[in-house]
């Protein structure tokens, strides 16, 4: 696509820089989160997003809101190096499907909570033997007895934000016998129950951080259904394609700010003075131009397989990065420098945490493994 900002883009990014930086910058209420990637405190987290909820940063592409405005704020909110946003699955996943698949009833009961910033969403998809598998779901759901719902029963795991969550979107099986692709359901359920229906088990990470978690439901109440009762597969492959888009762009910001400090610490131990690293840095920094490139080119397109290859790109290189950021330091790239960028036990640098973290990239949100397969089978007609 012919992709460019104009004057009024420009103002808008005026606007959200200054924004950001008021509230981010020294002296700004928000300073202390400047940088901060693992919700470890909910409250100040939460306090951030009823900040972005006011200022009316929340669903600036709802419902088909400017595109090039959405590329300018999370630009401008990866340059300001503001925290990751607890919100980002209710905002960027659920509410575009529902304005796609939902009732009005839904919108006006949903999408208030989550462009105010108040209410947090998480999505209940993965299982132990159904993650990048997800058609294998065995969670099942029956209708509640009292006419009111829907009694869900399961497991989920690698669950995102759900210690923090007020409500989950829930991929389970309504109809008994049913297999694969048929019979599921997309339900919504609030995290908050009688004792004993919902678990929730944070999964402790090589970095020392738990933003994921094992969910366990035993008849957690569901009180909707988003689409149809068995269309669960439909609707969810709907909110799946919102999972990769704008957003893309801002996370190249700040794989461009990381690739600046590796550039860095190799110059400051010399490690840029090894052809075979200069060689490897060379390589990140051309591929990261070309990522964007083809990013802007693809965006708003819907061509088969453009996802997929996105992911397989960005995972890739962030992996590599991860592994280089250590490297270029040597030695010394073993030890912490006395600054916990894990919690805990884990006082972590962060080239370790970038390391460690970056070994999920090509896992989570879809594993390399089925992104090939999409783009064999979808892009280049390869049988399966």
């Amino acid at each position: 696509m012919d992709f460019g900002f104009d004057a009024a883009d420009e103002e808008f990014r005026a606007r959200a820089r200054e924004w950001l930086t008021a509230r981010l910058g020294p002296g700004g209420a928000f300073a202390d989160l400047r940088g901060v990637k693992a919700p470890d405190d909910a409250q100040r987290r939460r306090a951030w997003e009823r900040e972005l909820g006011a200022g009316g940063w929340i669903g600036l592409g709802w419902p088909e809101g400017s595109l090039t405005r959405q590329v300018v704020w999370f630009e401008e909110y990866a340059r300001a190096q503001a925290p990751d946003p607890l919100g980002i699955v209710g905002e960027q996943l659920l509410a575009p499907t529902l304005l796609l698949r939902g009732s009005v009833t839904q919108l006006e009961r949903y999408l208030p909570g989550i462009a105010s910033g108040e209410v947090i969403w998480c999505q209940g998809y993965s299982e132990p033997g159904a993650g990048s598998d997800l058609a294998a779901v065995r969670t099942v759901a029956v209708p509640a007895a009292d006419g009111d719902g829907w009694l869900v029963s399961g497991q989920k795991t690698w669950t995102s934000l759900s210690q923090w969550a007020d409500w989950c979107f829930v991929l389970a099986r309504t109809e008994p016998g049913s297999q694969r692709h048929a019979g599921l359901s997309l339900l919504l359920l609030p995290m908050e129950q009688e004792a004993g229906r919902i678990e929730v088990r944070p999964i402790r990470q090589l970095n020392g951080v738990s933003e994921f978690s094992e969910v366990f439901f035993d008849e957690a109440r569901a009180v909707d259904v988003l689409g149809e009762v068995g269309e669960g597969w439909s609707v969810a492959m709907t909110l799946l394609s919102f999972e990769r888009g704008a957003g893309m762009l801002g996370r190249q910001i700040g794989y461009e700010r990381e690739l600046d400090a590796v550039l860095r610490a190799a110059a400051n131990s010399g490690a840029d003075r090894d052809p075979v690293l200069r060689e490897a840095l060379l390589q990140q920094w051309a591929s990261l131009q070309v990522m964007r490139a083809n990013a802007l080119r693809t965006l708003g397109t819907a061509e088969p397989g453009t996802a997929a290859v996105a992911k397989l790109v960005w995972a890739g290189w962030h992996q590599r990065l991860g592994e280089l950021a250590v490297q270029v330091r040597g030695l010394a790239g073993a030890f912490a420098d006395g600054a916990a960028h894990g919690v805990d036990d884990y006082p972590l640098t962060v080239a370790q945490h970038t390391l460690l973290f970056s070994r999920a990239d090509t896992i989570y949100g879809g594993s390399d493994q089925i992104q090939r397969n999409i783009i064999a089978e979808r892009v280049l007609g390869l049988p399966r």
